[in-house]
């Protein structure tokens, strides 16, 4: 993709390191991860992401890295804006995908379609174990769609990369938790 003089740059990962540690989307202290771990870094990517500015800056992050994949999927809640915002760049169609289905209507595990066989990219705002990633790569397989990338703002390193891998996925973190550690110093 050309773009013209214009554009805002593409962000660098130490540039999408500095844009979440002064939202203040990295803390330290001591928390309990979604994993059940307890961790002296909690890195909630919504706090930048509610941003228009800061969001857009991982968008453009995120859609420099969009391949040939037809359509972007996210679980709810973390990745939907990232999701849009990506699609929104490049003018691909997206799904949402549900933490649990609906109890009414459809009783649909995701918004949106997936064609058999399509290829989907998943987009996630942190990865731990890749528990959501994983539960997401099953959703998008079972409605026939297939996943072989997943694009995840921060990979704290504490599993996901191998857990994606085994289901035939390729994690690729703009940035990485020991990335945002050293840029705090």
């Amino acid at each position: 993709m050309v773009r013209s003089a214009t554009e805002p740059a593409v962000p660098t990962a130490a540039e999408i390191a500095r844009l979440l540690l002064d939202a203040e989307a990295v803390r330290f202290g001591t928390f309990e991860l979604a994993s059940g771990r307890t961790s002296d870094v909690y890195i909630d990517v919504k706090r930048a992401w509610t941003d228009p500015e800061r969001l857009a800056a991982i968008a453009r992050a995120l859609a420099a890295r969009v391949d040939g994949e037809e359509r972007l999927a996210g679980m709810e809640l973390g990745a939907v804006p990232l999701v849009v915002a990506v699609a929104l760049a490049t003018a691909r169609p997206y799904v949402v995908l549900r933490k649990a289905a609906k109890d009414h209507g459809t009783r649909a595990p995701f918004e949106g379609t997936i064609p058999p066989g399509g290829s989907v990219l998943l987009i996630e705002d942190v990865t731990t174990t890749a528990g959501s990633a994983a539960r997401s790569v099953e959703i998008v397989r079972q409605a026939g769609g297939r996943v072989e990338r997943a694009l995840a703002v921060v990979d704290r390193g504490e599993g996901a990369t191998e857990r994606l891998a085994s289901l035939g996925v390729r994690l690729e973190p703009l940035v990485t938790l020991a990335q945002l550690r050293g840029a705090r110093a």
